[in-house]
């Protein structure tokens, strides 16, 4: 059975980076029929929170990246691995190292004024025929793997193709640190074995690791298995995206007013295709979704595409959902939308003009909240010759029956009657009604807003 993981660390939030590697794992696992297992590498105790934790956790759930075990935690398994730490040392995998902070870094300075690669020279190691230095009292050891000394570690990366690396270019990696704290290479390498995982899908920031994450697997007598290392992801501005730099979390996604299936086609798109399909469903992409078309240069991020693709889910979605979502949102600016125009229809009518949840909010404000046009559109729409002709069409719209065709029929009767386009009555309208500039059709809109509440927001500019 396929089992892949995803497995992040606690040290900030969930980026979309992340996310990516998330998706691409569940994916893999949802078109083969395997497992999906979280597993939170929360070793690194001064860094890790529990507040990171949740965003981990939360991120997935919006995201729906369900999985099938876990959530696993690496400090509840502490004893997991120390009991496979002496088992290697029993074995003599892995050995005891006294060498103090200054004599590595004395070490290091010599190698590198002699321009070679600064490693550990294997002081400590055992070997045939030598002869050990005195264990040094009241200095706690280092736990250190024993690498293989010469031959080559290879893999047949899904996305990078064959890589080699000798076993000369890696030094004894530490495996438990002097107070006894296992490392997180290690960590992973037993969680990996003693959870089945079968294919490894991570970031290429990782591609180091895995020669040393394998001879260990090949210590262990574990099953070595398959790695797909996928490229970074470039910002907008063609940078790096990091949690430094550019990259924030899932959730200020949803906070920003984007949708999770929207999110995801976009993530799948970054680095993966399936011929020219930019649309498509989650069920869709778990039956296309394979690691040969998984382009190994790098992805770069594209704002405007997101904001398409947002744009296209929104007019896809169920005018019920958007309008929870929206009257959330009006109600963080202290607006009640509960009561007044039908929010429902509102959404019906604008959700088609906009990109996020949030510019929804902020387009349908007007309907719940008289807003104050600037008095720039008011000097540029409202000019003396026109206030005349909206008086009069007032006092028509108020004895005419409310409707939206009416409303147009009497608009129009003052463009004709008063040899004036279109635009000289309706843009004033929409000023005075919605407060700004841009709105669907006016006669739309006041149908919706009521004969009472339109009529007394633009009387309020005709005294």
């Amino acid at each position: 059975m396929i089992r892949t993981r995803f497995a992040p660390s606690p040290t900030g939030f969930l980026h979309i980076g992340g996310a990516r590697t998330a998706l691409f794992s569940w994916a893999y696992a949802r078109k083969h029929g395997g497992k999906f297992i979280l597993r939170i590498e929360d070793t690194d105790v001064e860094r890790s929170t529990p507040e990171a934790v949740q965003a981990i956790l939360d991120g997935m759930n919006w995201l729906g990246l369900d999985y099938d075990e876990g959530p696993y935690y690496q400090m509840q398994r502490m004893e997991r691995y120390k009991q496979v730490i002496q088992k290697m040392l029993d074995e003599g995998k892995a050995y005891h190292c006294y060498c103090s902070r200054e004599e590595l870094d004395a070490m290091r300075a010599s190698q590198m004024a002699a321009n070679l690669k600064p490693r550990y020279n294997g002081f400590w190691r055992p070997e045939p025929g030598k002869v050990l230095p005195e264990t040094p009292a009241g200095i706690p050891p280092v736990v250190r793997f024993r690498n293989p000394a010469d031959g080559v570690v290879a893999w047949d990366d899904m996305v990078k193709g064959r890589i080699a690396i000798s076993n000369q270019e890696l030094d004894d990696l530490i495996i438990a640190r002097a107070d006894g704290t296992p490392t997180y290479n290690f960590c992973v390498v037993v969680d990996d074995a003693d959870m089945g995982i079968t294919h490894v899908i991570r970031g290429d920031d990782h591609v180091n690791n895995t020669p040393r994450q394998i001879n260990l697997l090949q210590a262990l007598g574990a099953t070595i298995p398959q790695y797909a290392h996928l490229s970074m992801i470039l910002g907008d501005d063609g940078q790096k995206l990091s949690k430094r730099h550019g990259a924030v979390s899932v959730m200020q996604y949803a906070e920003d007013g984007y949708l999770p299936p929207a999110v995801l086609n976009y993530l799948a798109r970054l680095g993966w295709s399936h011929g020219d399909e930019e649309v498509f469903t989650m069920q869709q992409f778990c039956q296309w979704f394979d690691l040969d078309h998984i382009t190994p240069s790098a992805a770069q991020f594209n704002t405007e595409k997101l904001n398409w693709l947002n744009a296209h889910y929104l007019k896809q979605s169920a005018n019920g959902l958007l309008a929870e979502e929206v009257a959330k949102r009006l109600s963080a600016r202290g607006i009640d939308s509960n009561s007044g125009v039908d929010l429902l229809a509102v959404i019906a009518l604008y959700k088609e003009r906009v990109s996020t949840l949030n510019e929804l909010a902020g387009a349908v404000e007007f309907f719940y909240k008289q807003i104050q046009p600037s008095q720039e559109l008011l000097d540029k729409h409202l000019t003396s010759d026109v206030i005349p002709v909206l008086k009069a069409l007032v006092a028509n719209l108020d004895a005419g029956a409310w409707a939206q065709q009416a409303i147009h029929d009497a608009i129009q009767q003052a463009v004709t009657d008063n040899s004036l386009k279109f635009p000289k009555i309706a843009m004033p309208l929409r000023v005075m009604v919605t407060g700004g500039a841009q709105s669907p059709s006016i006669d739309a809109v006041m149908e919706l807003m009521g004969k009472q509440e339109v009529l007394s927001r633009i009387n309020k500019y005709l005294v």
